[in-house]
Order: C-alpha cells, then sequence, then structure tokens
C-alpha cells in the first residue's frame, strides 16, 4: 500500500490504476483457481482441527463441536485469549482504526508511514572514553545508522567529554539521543551548548536529550521529582522545533519481566505525569506533547509487539484527546516511538542465536510502525560490542528495510484480523492498567509504594515458571544447548545503573548459571559432571527419551553419557559402574519400563547410584524422580547438581 495519493504534477496521460481495474473483463470460470471448491465454513474448520486433536487423545470422542480448536488456543501473560483463527467476524465490532496520521493513529503517526526510505536505525553506544566510543560512532553513521543513542554519565562517557565523543557527527543531519540517567540535566545542557558553539541553528538541531526521571526511579529506585523536567522541556518547546526533551522510558517494565499491557499502562501514566508538570508551568497540552518520545520493548513475540505498537498509538491519542491538545493541534496526538530490541532477550551462552531474536525483534518493531528502532550488537549480554557485531546490528535493519522493502507498505500489520484483534484487545489491557496507576495516586506514587513492582512480579513468576519447565524455550540454552561451544570473549561493559527498583530479568540466566558451574567443573576436574542414561532395550526403544533427557540436562551442562542398546538390568548396572557418575537415568519405552525399570532400579542402586531418575512419568519403586515434558527442568537440574557434590 502506498499513500494513494499522486503527486500534484503527475503526468496527465498516466494511467487510472482504479479506472483500469473497474473496467477489467471477469476471467474465465476454469481459471480462477477457487472456482471448483465452495466457501468452507467455520464449523467444518472446527471439525477438521477437532479430527486432529482427537487423534493426538487430547480430546475424547464424545467432545463438542470446537473443543479441539479451544486446545489451541493459548493465554497471553495478560490473560487474554488467542485463537488459533481469526476471521472478518472476529473484527467486524471493533472500533475503527482510521488512517495513517489521524486519529486514532493506530495505522501509524504519520500519513506516509516510513515510505520510502524506512525507520530511523537508532544504534546505542556505551564506553566509559569519548576516544572508545567515537570510532564505532562514527562507523555506524557512515555505514546506515541514522541516528545515535549515546550513553552519558554512569555507565558511559564523562559529561565533560560530550563534544570530543560527537567530534565529527552533523548535528542539524543525525539526530543525538542522550541516555544519562542521573546526570541527564548536566547532559542536556552541554548538549545545548555544543550546538551553539557549533553554530547549529536552533530550528535545525536534531535529536532528544534524554529526561527521564520516572524511568530512572523505576530502575534504581530513585530520582529527580518530575518537575525536575520543566526548565529544559519549556525552553526545548520554545526554541528547538525538531528537539524533544523527555523520554518516557516504559522498556524497564519488561526488562523486569513484565507484560505488554503493563508497558502500555505505565507508559501512559508516566506520559500523563511529564504532561501535568509541562502544562501545569504554562505550556499548552500539544506543546508538551511534542516535546515528549516514548520508548518500548521489542521482543522476539512478533504479534505482541507489532500489536503493542499499533495500541500505544491508539491509547495515546485518546489521552490528548481527552486532554484537549486536539484543539491546538491534531497532528500533536501522534506519539512518537523509540523501539528498543530489549536486550534481556540475549543469552551468553549460543549468542549467536541472538542474530536471529533480533532480527524477528526489529521485523516486529518495524511492521508495528515504530518511528526509530534499535537492534542491539548480538554479543551485548557478554560484553562490549565489537566492530564485526555492531555491523551485523545495522545490516539487519538495512536488510529489513532496503532487502525485505518493509518500508515499502504503511502498516503492514493493518486488516490482519489476528493483528487488529489483538490490538484492540492490548489496547484495553493497558487501559485499564493505566487506570490502575491513576487510582493508587499516578506513576512516581505507584512505583514508590510498590504496586508496579508487584504487579509485574505476578507476571515474572508466570515467565519464570514457563522458563523453568521448558515451555518457554530458549534456543540454544533451555534447549538444544551445545556443551562443546567456544565461549565468546568480549571486554566487560560499564557497570549499568544499579537497580534498587525494577529488577532486571533475563530469562537465560538461571540455566547459564548451571553452564558456569559444569565449566568451573570442567577446568578443576578434567571433565563435566555427568548423570548417566540408563538405556533399556534397543536404540528404537530408548532413543527418544535419551535424547530427551540429554538435552534437558546439557541445558544445565551436565553430560549425559549412555550404556547403549541393553537386553538385561545386569548389563546397565555394569554399564553405570563404569560411568563414574553417582546419578541414573533411566530411558525407555512406557511397555519397557513396566517390565524392567524397577530390577533396573534395584540393579542400578547396587551398583551404587546415590539418584535414580526416570525419563517419562509414571510410579516405579525405586525411582527418585521423573523428567518429563513440562518438569521444572532447573529443579531436575539442580537435583543432579546436589546428588553429584553429596557424593564427592
Amino acid at each position: 500500500m502506498t499513500s494513494g495519493r499522486a503527486p500534484q504534477d503527475a503526468p496527465t496521460d498516466q494511467v487510472d490504476e482504479q479506472e483500469l481495474s473497474e473496467n477489467a473483463p471477469e476471467p474465465p470460470e476454469h481459471l480462477v483457481l477457487a472456482a471448483e471448491f465452495s466457501d468452507a465454513t467455520r464449523d467444518q474448520w472446527a471439525a477438521a482441527v477437532d479430527g486432529v486433536v482427537r487423534k493426538s487423545g487430547r480430546i475424547g470422542e464424545d467432545a463438542p463441536l470446537g473443543a479441539g480448536v479451544e486446545k489451541l488456543a493459548w493465554d497471553t501473560a495478560d490473560g487474554i485469549r488467542v485463537q488459533p483463527l481469526y476471521t472478518a467476524e472476529d473484527v467486524a465490532d471493533l472500533p475503527a482504526t482510521g488512517v495513517p496520521g489521524a486519529l486514532p493513529f493506530v495505522r501509524g503517526s504519520r500519513t506516509g508511514g516510513h515510505v520510502p526510505d524506512g525507520w530511523d536505525v537508532r544504534q546505542h553506544h556505551a564506553a566509559p572514553s569519548a576516544a572508545a566510543v567515537q570510532d564505532a560512532l562514527l562507523a555506524d553513521l557512515e555505514n546506515g545508522v541514522s541516528s545515535v543513542w549515546l550513553a552519558v554519565g554512569a555507565g558511559g562517557i564523562p559529561v565533560a567529554e560530550l563534544g570530543a565523543a560527537l567530534d565529527g557527527v552533523v548535528l542539524d543531519l543525525a539526530p543525538v539521543v542522550l541516555d544519562a540517567g542521573e546526570s541527564a540535566a548536566e547532559a542536556a545542557e552541554a548538549f545545548l551548548t555544543l550546538a551553539e558553539e557549533r553554530g547549529v541553528a536552533k530550528d535545525a538541531l536534531l535529536g532528544t536529550l534524554g529526561l527521564d526521571p520516572i524511568g530512572l526511579r523505576a530502575r534504581a529506585g530513585s530520582g529527580p521529582d518530575v518537575d525536575s523536567v520543566v526548565p529544559l522541556a519549556t525552553r526545548v518547546a520554545g526554541e528547538y522545533p525538531q528537539v524533544r526533551a523527555v523520554v518516557v522510558d516504559a522498556t524497564a517494565v519488561q526488562e523486569a519481566g513484565g507484560s505488554e499491557a503493563q508497558e502500555l499502562g505505565f507508559s501512559l501514566a508516566a506520559g500523563v505525569a511529564y504532561l501535568r508538570a509541562l502544562t501545569g508551568a504554562g505550556l499548552p497540552v500539544s506543546d508538551a506533547a511534542r516535546v515528549l518520545e516514548f520508548r518500548y520493548s521489542a521482543t522476539a513475540e512478533q504479534f505482541p509487539t507489532i500489536a503493542k505498537l499499533r495500541a500505544a498509538r491508539r491509547l495515546w491519542g485518546r489521552v490528548l484527546e481527552a486532554s484537549g491538545a486536539l484543539s491546538d493541534d491534531p497532528a500533536a496526538a501522534g506519539q512518537a516511538q523509540h523501539a528498543v530490541v530489549s536486550p534481556t532477550l540475549f543469552s551468553r551462552r549460543d549468542p549467536w542465536v541472538n542474530m536471529l531474536r533480533g532480527t524477528v525483534a526489529g521485523f516486529a518493531a518495524g511492521v508495528g510502525g515504530a518511528d526509530a528502532v534499535t537492534v542491539p550488537p548480538f554479543d551485548i549480554a557478554i560484553g562490549e560490542a565489537e566492530p564485526f557485531s555492531r555491523r551485523v546490528a545495522r545490516n539487519t535493519q538495512a536488510l529489513l528495510i532496503e532487502e525485505s522493502h518493509l518500508s515499502r507498505v504503511i502498516d503492514p500489520g493493518g486488516g490482519s484480523w489476528y493483528v487488529e484483534h489483538l490490538t484492540d484487545d492490548l489496547a484495553r489491557a493497558g487501559w485499564a492498567f493505566f487506570q490502575e496507576l491513576e487510582a493508587a495516586g499516578g506513576a512516581v506514587a505507584a512505583l514508590d509504594s510498590g504496586l508496579v513492582a508487584e504487579k509485574v512480579g505476578e507476571v515474572r513468576a508466570k515467565r519464570e515458571k514457563g522458563v523453568a519447565t521448558r515451555r518457554t524455550p530458549l534456543t540454544g540454552v533451555s534447549e538444544f544447548p551445545d556443551l562443546d561451544e567456544k565461549p565468546v570473549e568480549r571486554t566487560p561493559l560499564p557497570e549499568p545503573v544499579a537497580r534498587g527498583g525494577l529488577p532486571l530479568y533475563r530469562p537465560a540466566e538461571a540455566y547459564e548459571a548451571y553452564r558456569d558451574r559444569s565449566d568451573a567443573i570442567l577446568a578443576e576436574t578434567g571433565a563435566r559432571p555427568a548423570a548417566f542414561l540408563a538405556t533399556l532395550g534397543p536404540l528404537a526403544a530408548y532413543t527418544a527419551r535419551a535424547g530427551f533427557a540429554r538435552n534437558l540436562l546439557q541445558a544445565g551442562g551436565i553430560a549425559g553419557p549412555e550404556a547403549g542398546p541393553t537386553e538385561t538390568p545386569d548389563e546397565v548396572a555394569e554399564a553405570f559402574r563404569k560411568s563414574g557418575s553417582p546419578v541414573a537415568v533411566l530411558c525407555s519405552t512406557d511397555a519397557l519400563y513396566g517390565e524392567r525399570a524397577e530390577a533396573t532400579a534395584a540393579a542400578l542402586r547396587e551398583a551404587g547410584a546415590a539418584r535414580i531418575l526416570l525419563a517419562g512419568k509414571g510410579s516405579y519403586d525405586g525411582v527418585d524422580g521423573y523428567l518429563f515434558a513440562g518438569c521444572d527442568a532447573l529443579a531436575v537440574i539442580d537435583d543432579v547438581y546436589a546428588a553429584l557434590e553429596g557424593s564427592r
């Protein structure tokens, strides 16, 4: 889809596509692909799905129509029920999404979207000195990055070195976004002074000053008053038309394990707090809104990310509509969005997979209509990025824009029944959380009282359970780990802001702690910790469960040597003795478990097994625990380590 409007100086002999379409002859019936098929009804589809699910044993023969479909539905972290199929009927009663550049802004804040040049490719730079950051910064700008996001103060360059770090950056061509935390006001003043010294006209200066005391409070547990943004924001509103002063950063909620609706609701509460402070100081609502930029997380859950960004624009437009901003300037209700691929997605183990995570999340951010997108280097969880990883990060966005042509379409997700329905669901859930925070006194009061931490903690607990049970798989970490992978070495990054507020939750961390433990044991003893796989019967009988058990154990850095094909419990016990491990895991079919599990467990115990587990479910004498799909894998791994430590 394009803007749909030809330029004023378009040639008069240009082909009228609408007229051509209306006068086009109907194709012969035998050439229409669907001509020989009758329209399928929803009930027919449901019956077909039920048939497949029934064969899997998940529903009975007498289950009502649609029971199998319901088995395929799932709930998001916000409790939103997601169906396996959406049709036009599901969106018939939803509010109109309008057109791009107009209320409710679901389809984008700009009339033309990102066509044709794409969104703002924004990369983050954090280094302890200007000398360390400048080369990387200029390399990014020379190779596809369009704006700079620079850490200043704690966790970045000293404020005094801001000019040196930005040497060579054209401030009226490449926007500079400051990330300065407690030093935000000082860094902002230094930036504006630098622009003046370089002779940059005030109406030409680009960038974002990064004032965000609420975001700082969310992370650090304390911060300046909201009113502290007023002097600089008022100055920017009056003198710098292309500079934004305040960032409404909701990413701390996602980084703590929060849900999409919680991130939306928190952003609205924080945005409203800034509006109140600025309008209370005399700024018109439209001017106050103009100096705000909203920052959201993008994750590898692509559809929730797409819907969240679309819902955010709708909700903020509603806030400004209710605040009277439209009477001053209707366009002011469009939300400026910066989507950041969340670093919490990234793993230290098998970091190459992070390239795929960054691509999916960056895709979702672009499709969702973010004005600026940041894709971190794949090694960000390990340490300071190197030129190669920075190149991959910026080329990821170049591929999405230039080769995948995402910027050639306005609102690519628009019209998808699933996306439209999820957008509406998230908008309603986000508004409800916003109202809850407002009832508690607003964003700052809700942070200080612990309400935000409590609500986010409830969602994080669900996420932790999903990771522990591997219902939420982490490729290369909890699934398909490689014990022989070579660690990627990087220079440590500067210490981040101390988390006295919302915690930092990185899902891969729990498994990586066990992998680190395994590496330490390997360095100390020359061998990794191991749990013996007591395989019963021929290869075809045990291979599936042995593979499952090995995969689970390796996620914790535990090797899994196996007995191989066996015919008797004594054969298994003899192989166990040679392994030197005090832990054994029985692996086979249910039928062979019925025949040999208890006898094999007894033989293993006689051979010195301190802990005997079984891959599967059931109840067998002599078996201490069970491994199965959906079990607490982290608890199993911890149990094995405890047995290994106890046998030393």
